[in-house]
């Protein structure tokens, strides 16, 4: 059995896989919560999180699908980091493999954890080993050799869109992961580059004994990049590659990641987003929004948006399945992780979720 958890944490991205032999993947880390505030209802996530490693306090993979502070916070202060001494004492939770964008490792002009992070990424990337830099920009050829490095050495540690993730694969461990987004190719005269539209955008595929269970992770992609994802993936017959019977849905369910226009009840998507969610959604399949509390009306401008929502859940009623906001998981007073259990009969929600403590590190593998 493997586990996938998603966290409130208000409008930010936290997901957390466990898989069965034991190797772990972390989508994103955003500690929001502000413990001086009583009424703040998002989790403790450093407290989640280590309550689940318990004393083996590895990962072996944590992604970044892009630098935002709601994918970002607070990882400084967590994750033992290779740059710096300053990031190393015994206490902090070790990265085995970073994977990032390549915009992570290229963006300029950006302060905080965002900077903390890229100098990681830079480090492993220079060094030559535990990182994966998800397309190749000719400005990371240009960022190798400004630093004496042929960029065909580094070559292994670069994956671009359309093809799957080195770092694990069904037979050993029960995954893999096909890279949709981001793409290599971008316009040189495109000098403002927007973070979301370079993050991760990825397919899990989970099997146990024979029965696979897909889960689309998209970040924070706008529909734009979702269109081409579409496009791309029908023109190359591979539209096995969007079936989800799991959706992260993008961007804490803004109407942006579905269409320009938000609508009046219910935003409706562009042709190409209605085919990912209603034809390459499986039947009885789960979205999830990592977000705060839907709305009931229109006056926060950021989402989640009440319009896309309502779309989703739509969906989600068309297939037969599930609609889930983070924030109100089980509860909007009360709200808890989400924990999915994927076996060979497929998904399932845990309905409670225990409180223990694991005291003793589990098997592991490739570690």
């Amino acid at each position: 059995m493997h586990i996938v958890r998603f966290f409130p944490i208000g409008n930010a991205d936290t997901c957390l896989i466990e898989l069965a032999n034991g190797r772990r993947i972390l989508f994103d880390f955003a500690d929001m919560h502000n413990p001086d505030d009583a009424d703040d209802k998002r989790c403790d996530l450093e407290k989640e999180l280590r309550d689940i490693l318990g004393d083996d306090k590895v990962i072996d993979v944590v992604a970044f699908t892009h630098l935002d502070r709601d994918h970002c916070h607070r990882a400084k202060e967590i994750f033992w980091l290779e740059h710096a001494e300053k990031y190393q004492d015994d206490d902090r939770i070790k990265i085995k493999t970073l994977w990032v964008p390549a915009h992570a490792v290229l963006e300029k002009g950006i302060t905080g954890q965002a900077r903390t992070l890229r100098a990681e990424a830079r480090h492993r990337f220079i060094k030559g080993e535990g990182v994966r830099v998800f397309s190749r920009p000719e400005e990371l050829e240009d960022f190798l050799t400004e630093r004496d490095i042929d960029l065909a050495k580094r070559r292994n540690l670069i994956s671009d869109a359309g093809t799957l993730c080195p770092e694990f694969n069904r037979e050993h461990d029960g995954v893999e992961f096909f890279v949709h987004s981001p793409f290599g190719k971008r316009d040189q005269d495109d000098v403002v580059r927007v973070r979301n539209n370079d993050a991760l955008f990825m397919q899990a595929t989970f099997e146990v004994d024979g029965q696979q269970t897909k889960m689309v992770l998209s970040a924070d992609v706008t529909h734009e990049v979702i269109d081409n994802i579409v496009e791309v993936t029908k023109y190359h017959g591979r539209e096995s590659r969007l079936e989800w019977d799991i959706n992260n849905v993008p961007h804490h369910c803004s109407y942006k990641s579905l269409s320009d226009e938000k609508g009046d009840n219910k935003t409706e998507p562009t042709e190409t987003s209605k085919w990912l969610y209603e034809e390459a959604g499986q039947a009885g399949g789960l979205l999830v929004s990592t977000s705060k509390v839907i709305p009931s009306n229109d006056e926060d401008k950021q989402p989640p948006h009440r319009q896309a929502a309502a779309y989703y859940k739509d969906v989600a009623n068309q297939l037969g399945g599930e609609w889930i906001v983070a924030m109100e998981h089980p509860t909007k007073t009360k709200p808890e992780p989400l924990v999915i259990e994927i076996k060979n009969t497929g998904y399932k929600i845990r309905k409670q979720t225990p409180k223990v403590v694991i005291t003793t590190a589990a098997p592991r593998a490739g570690v």
